[in-house]
């Protein structure tokens, strides 16, 4: 249950959502290329409205709730960055405008938002009911921080959906503007923005599937769970532009998610044998020695993974830079 006076809830989502609707359907809609001021003034201002967000959680509600906030929101913010490395892919594969990248990525985010919405629905029914499913969360997200660190994430395989749209469609090669539809000779014609979009959905589906279970291992509280999403997701346009031709210098940045989500893949498997539920161990009994981490443990752990990738990839690209210019 969560511990957050149901006022500030309710107020919260409702901000939320102004936010959301203005950033992707208001400036989202408007077909251009953001400047790097530009997206420099949207990131800012995003992450000090989480970081003020967090603050007057702990003000209303405790600690508790707000270093579960900080150490969720710091979580999935990484993997939003991580994943931008697949709509790069994704953008590039299908030859999208650059004008409509930012349309694009609307539509995209907003299918991630509902998509998580109905993942953190079902995600607390699974453990509210059956506590055991943390140990499917917690080696998921071993194997997923197996696949981070091996690069396989970063990879997109159009998959057999698309496939099979490519042929069974009629798909025009060219774009007209934000239109799915166009009429050629009197005959109607998809546009290749129908399959972009169901790349991209489809793709967010497998990030869902990524991000739940982290954040899960965090915290229980679907309040908190959602608004980390949110303050995620919340400016991933402007980044994306800002990112887009810095992604390849954020060369360690997988190694630092890959220990994060081990972490919460251990962690999560620690609170599942201390609650332990399942009959064939310790005859279902918890297993009180078990150690449990602390939440301040957690967003220590997060912070220093991430904080540390981004500084060997930040010193990693000046050194490659500075040995470009010598070699001239």
């Amino acid at each position: 249950m969560s511990e957050t006076p149901l006022a500030f809830m309710v107020i919260t989502l409702v901000v939320l959502a102004i936010f959301f609707i203005v950033d992707l359907f208001v400036i989202g809609r408007k077909p251009h290329v953001p400047s790097t001021k530009e997206c420099l003034q949207h990131i800012a201002f995003f992450i000090a409205a989480a970081v003020v967000f967090g603050a007057v959680l702990w003000f209303v509600a405790g600690s508790q709730p707000a270093i579960e906030f900080y150490s969720g929101w710091l979580t999935e913010y990484s993997l939003s960055i991580d994943n931008l490395f697949v709509f790069v892919i994704i953008m590039s594969n299908f030859s999208v405008p650059r004008q409509l990248q930012k349309y694009v990525l609307s539509v995209g985010i907003a299918i991630a938002l509902v998509l998580r919405g109905i993942f953190i629905l079902v995600g607390v029914t699974l453990i509210t009911r059956f506590t055991w499913v943390f140990f499917i969360f917690g080696a998921f997200l071993l194997y997923t921080a197996y696949k981070v660190v091996k690069g396989e994430d970063e990879e997109y395989h159009e998959n057999r959906l698309v496939s099979w749209l490519r042929k069974a469609l009629r798909i025009t090669d060219e774009y007209d503007g934000e239109h799915l539809r166009v009429k050629k000779n009197g005959v109607s014609y998809f546009t290749p923005m129908l399959i972009v979009f169901l790349a991209i959905g489809t793709t967010d589906v497998m990030f869902a599937f990524d991000s739940i279970p982290a954040i899960f291992g965090l915290t229980h509280d679907p309040f908190i769970v959602f608004t980390s999403n949110v303050f995620a997701l919340l400016g991933l346009q402007q980044l994306y532009f800002l990112l887009g031709a810095m992604l390849d210098k954020l060369a360690y940045l997988p190694i630092g998610l890959s220990v994060v989500l081990a972490f919460i893949g251990i962690k999560l498997i620690l609170e599942a044998l201390h609650s332990n539920t399942l009959p064939f161990i310790n005859s279902g009994q918890p297993i009180t020695s078990v150690p449990e981490v602390p939440t301040w443990l957690s967003l220590a752990v997060i912070v220093l993974a991430i904080g540390s990738a981004a500084l060997a990839s930040v010193i990693k690209a000046k050194k490659e830079s500075k040995s470009a210019l010598q070699s001239v």
